[in-house]
């Protein structure tokens, strides 16, 4: 073997030990006639000792940064101790050593504190893999994929395959497609997850599946989210929705305890996608800080069993919140003083057109006890004094206010309140918060065809006090200016998201397992019985065969990688990330192929 040990692996207790280390060189070291080298391993790194007698060799084969190098000799105790690695306690003190491979000097330094930019970092991705940064992030990586094989493998879940080239069905974003070489003019799509494949093994009798697995989505792409990328996707037959719920409760508390020895042992909380909206602004809350919406006024159909307090802005003229359709607060802890200048650096950051607001409204809740806002004309202070009061503004307390289109101002209120909830170091990375989002919609509404789209996938199943309605209600929207009126859009879900920190990382349902709902699922979604037979008869067909109830939830590995991780983006915690182009710009990939190939496929190229 090139080693006894690794670079990581020596300690005090291995003194006068004789020992083969190889590795990359770190750095090379000279004070007169010693030279010391910093020996580097996926394990760690030992600092080796050249003394005088290896100078002739040395200076015939002098060392150069990530050179191979093997190396034998004694471990020593060393004179100046390292406190910070692991093995700064000793140093080898060498006898012999082989240069194993030459390098090239690297086009950045291999160190946490690289001078090397993301783009030549992404093209030289093997280098920047020797990295100690990124290094950690793929044993993090491991140790959740390794936790969830072990508790889901406790819990009789089976690992079993799925294929990837598949038939290209609609999940809500496009496929890859590959064509068929032996099947002129066909092409297979690669999979959006293995959703009817994990539905079909609960038709076979497997009742617990799961596989953490490759999925592949042609999306527009930004931090967390790339072509390819990986769910730990899992799914149960003989269910309800609190026996999925406790399971993978379950699940993610062992990586907690597995990765990041927290012992989670507080409830997660539970709240509807409609609380979650009210509260919140959106789906998938922040819950480690309060600073909750105030709604001030709002559509009536789309939160029916709210209570209207409109009449606390109503009657003054101010035409900012007359005409608008929602009009929401939030009250900032502590930042009554704000300046001039804070205010409007406030006012320009919702004007962003990631934002997109028209304008910011703000009421300063003074210590004093008295109220100064920025529409004061409009509102005698006793009025200023209830806005505030229904937001659960303090003395001290900044109340920010927004009017416009509901679902533009609903956003925009949302983000803002991240947006402080950072600023003011709420949103603390150490700090993990888990919370289940249930009862979502069951359709959305696609204005551009107006019709129904699946908020999820065409196969989760309505509640079951909705399916009368929407088995006995026609899906056509005759008024697509009052599409929320119609039945179809109090329809709910039964599905449930796993938040944590703010970020979605697992989402599912329970399943439509019986053939004729399948069909008026289908049929809501404006398929005709031909493409429904074309698209997924192989599905319909096989619940005509004792399909059993069953349900189940997919993860994002790579998301959930990133938050226990600390990061913001899912690319940190992947091997051989694309970049936001969707490139691998180490392999230049997609490339051209040649016109033998396209031949073979009997296809033509021609592009717009």
């Amino acid at each position: 073997m090139f080693r006894t040990h690794t670079c990581g692996e020596l300690r005090i207790e291995n003194k006068n030990e004789q020992t083969t280390l190889a590795g990359w060189v770190q750095t090379v070291r000279k004070f007169g006639a010693i030279t010391f080298v910093d020996l580097r391993d996926r394990y760690g790194i030992t600092q080796l000792l050249f003394g005088e007698e290896l100078n002739t060799q040395l200076a015939e084969t002098p060392l150069g940064r990530e050179f191979v190098l093997q190396a034998t000799g004694i471990v020593n105790e060393r004179s100046n101790k390292n406190k910070n690695i692991p093995t700064g306690e000793i140093e080898l003190n060498i006898q012999s050593f082989k240069i194993l491979n030459k390098s090239e000097v690297p086009p950045f330094t291999i160190q946490d504190d690289t001078d090397g930019g993301d783009d030549i970092r992404m093209k030289y991705r093997f280098l920047d893999l020797r990295r100690n940064a990124v290094k950690k992030n793929l044993e993090l990586r491991y140790a959740v994929s390794r936790s969830t094989r072990n508790y889901l493998h406790e819990n009789n879940f089976m690992d079993i395959e799925t294929p990837f080239l598949i038939k290209s069905t609609p999940e809500g974003a496009r496929d890859f497609v590959v064509p068929s070489r032996m099947n002129p003019g066909q092409f297979y799509a690669l999979p959006q997850s293995p959703q009817t494949f994990k539905q079909l093994l609960m038709v076979s009798g497997y009742d617990r599946y799961y596989q953490i697995v490759k999925c592949f989505r042609d999306e527009d792409l930004r931090a967390d989210r790339q072509p390819e990328f990986t769910q730990i996707d899992c799914e149960m037959a003989f269910v309800e929705q609190e026996d999925i719920l406790n399971m993978f409760e379950g699940l993610v508390k062992r990586i907690f305890k597995d990765v990041k020895q927290i012992d989670y042992s507080e409830k997660v909380e539970r709240m509807t996608w409609e609380e979650a909206m009210w509260n919140y602004g959106n789906d998938k809350p922040d819950i480690r800080f309060g600073m909750k919406i105030c709604n001030l006024k709002f559509p009536k159909h789309t939160f029916p069993s709210k209570e209207n307090i409109s009449s606390l802005i109503d009657g003054a003229n101010f035409q900012v919140f007359d005409s608008a359709e929602t009009v929401v607060a939030i009250a900032v802890p502590g930042c009554s003083e704000y300046s001039r200048k804070q205010t409007d650096e406030l006012i320009e950051w919702v004007k962003r057109p990631q934002i997109g607001m028209k304008g910011l409204a703000f009421i300063k809740c003074n210590a004093d006890g008295s109220y100064k806002s920025s529409f004061d004309k409009f509102y005698a202070e006793e009025k200023l004094k209830a806005i505030a009061e229904a937001a659960n503004a303090q003395k001290g307390d900044l109340v920010l206010l927004l009017a416009g289109a509901e679902e533009r101002t609903r956003k925009a209120i949302s983000e803002l309140r991240l947006e402080m909830g950072k600023r003011l170091g709420f949103r603390k990375e150490n700090e993990f918060k888990l919370l289940w989002v249930l009862d979502f919609p069951l359709f959305e509404y696609a204005e551009e065809d107006n019709r129904w789209v699946a908020r999820h996938h065409p196969f989760t199943s309505p509640k079951p006090s909705d399916i009368d309605v929407m088995i006995n209600n026609d899906p056509v929207i005759e008024n697509a200016a009052e599409y929320l009126k119609h039945p179809y859009a109090n329809i709910k879900a039964n599905a449930y998201d796993m938040v944590l920190n703010g970020n979605e990382i697992g989402g599912g349902s329970i399943r439509i397992f019986q053939k004729e709902l399948q069909e008026r699922m289908f049929a809501a979604l404006g398929m005709d019985e031909e493409e429904q037979q074309h698209k997924f008869g192989f599905l319909l067909g096989a619940f005509e065969y004792g399909a059993p109830p069953h349900g189940g939830l997919a993860f994002g590995f790579d998301r959930l990688c990133a938050i226990l991780g600390g990061s913001e983006s899912i690319r940190d915690f992947i091997a051989f990330p694309k970049n936001n182009s969707g490139r691998d710009v180490m392999l230049d990939a997609p490339s051209t192929i040649d016109d033998k190939q396209f031949d073979e496929l009997q296809i033509k190229l021609d592009l717009k």
